[in-house]
């Protein structure tokens, strides 16, 4: 399976738990631990757990391609 992911260079920033984007993204019971999103996080921001998926936002910049590439649209970007 081929996914089309656009190429996401956020701006540096110094502040530690800050995202650089305004929404964060929030996985939905959707979620059937495929793993995908993990693979596509450019922060390793999100691990997989027994089949499901937690975000660290300590990591997460917010950029939203783990939303994007989620074939069960299980990642829903809100605002933070």
């Amino acid at each position: 399976m081929k996914i089309d992911v656009p190429v996401c260079t956020p701006p540096k920033t110094k502040a530690k738990n800050k995202f650089i984007f305004e929404k964060k993204p929030v996985i939905s019971g959707e979620c059937r631990g495929c793993g995908i999103c993990a693979k596509y996080c450019p922060e390793g921001a999100i691990t997989i757990q027994k089949g499901k998926k937690t975000i660290d936002y300590d990591l997460c910049k917010g950029c939203g391609i783990c939303a994007r590439v989620c074939p069960f649209k299980a990642i829903e970007m809100v605002r933070r």
